[in-house]
């Protein structure tokens, strides 16, 4: 008997490290929505996946926006019934982010509006379809900047990344996390948060030492782990991280 196929959403996913996540799980024969907050965007992304064989499906997702996550959860259920992957991929940097003594009040709020209250409602929002699914998967985009043991490391490499709107952002993340898993123990959802590496995309610049596709391949591991497997860890390509 065949198994029935994946379906998964992936936000942010209509570039940089989103955009492999979503290509690499569609070849791995999943059904993916290609979540992108400019729809013409993320129709573009489906066109290109389809232009080598890969069928996805756009759909108009705004991290600051509940109106577009509602609308998503209902066209999920109406057409697949359930989701059995949530990718937590979409997130931004600002510009008038830095050190807490000079960053701006108002580039914190925007980070923390979106890496994690977003991302906290998308969740939520996707809760009831994960629930349907006999294996449901939650991979939330992290980063080794979000390490409070890092962050407080002087022999870290990232000791002086000061970043206090966005690392804060991603902490935040790591505890929806933690305490997700810790909710939804002895259930088929698996949360855990994944830190991909520095990654070459528009979000780090282009700087950055792996290629999206090298970014992605930790993610999409996690998406699709077997059943009965490890929830409510931090791992990097290295192995676990620190919290």
């Amino acid at each position: 008997m065949m198994r029935e196929q994946k379906v998964a959403l992936v936000t942010g996913a209509n570039k940089g490290i989103g955009f492999e996540i979503a290509r690499q799980l569609a070849k791995s024969g999943v059904h993916v929505l290609l979540g992108a907050r400019d729809l013409a965007r993320g129709q573009q992304a489906v066109a290109s996946l389809a232009s080598i064989d890969l069928e996805v499906e756009a759909i108009e997702i705004d991290l600051n926006d509940g109106k577009t996550m509602t609308a998503a959860a209902q066209a999920i259920g109406g057409r697949h019934g359930r989701l059995d992957i949530l990718v937590n991929n979409a997130g931004i940097v600002d510009a008038q982010d830095g050190p807490p003594s000079v960053a701006t009040i108002d580039a914190v709020r925007r980070l923390m509006e979106t890496n994690f209250i977003g991302t906290l409602a998308m969740t939520q929002a996707m809760l009831p379809l994960l629930r349907r699914s006999e294996a449901g998967r939650i991979v939330n985009l992290a980063t080794t900047l979000g390490s409070l043991a890092i962050n407080g490391d002087p022999s870290s490499p990232y000791y002086e990344a000061r970043l206090i709107g966005y690392n804060a952002s991603k902490a935040a993340l790591n505890m929806l996390t933690v305490q997700l898993a810790a909710e939804l123990k002895g259930t088929s959802i698996a949360v855990n948060s994944v830190a991909p590496g520095y990654v070459k995309t528009d979000l780090t610049g282009n700087n950055g030492f792996m290629t999206a596709e090298e970014g992605a391949r930790l993610p999409v591991q996690y998406a699709l782990l077997d059943d009965g497997t490890v929830s409510g860890r931090f791992v990097e390509p290295a192995g676990n991280a620190p919290w």
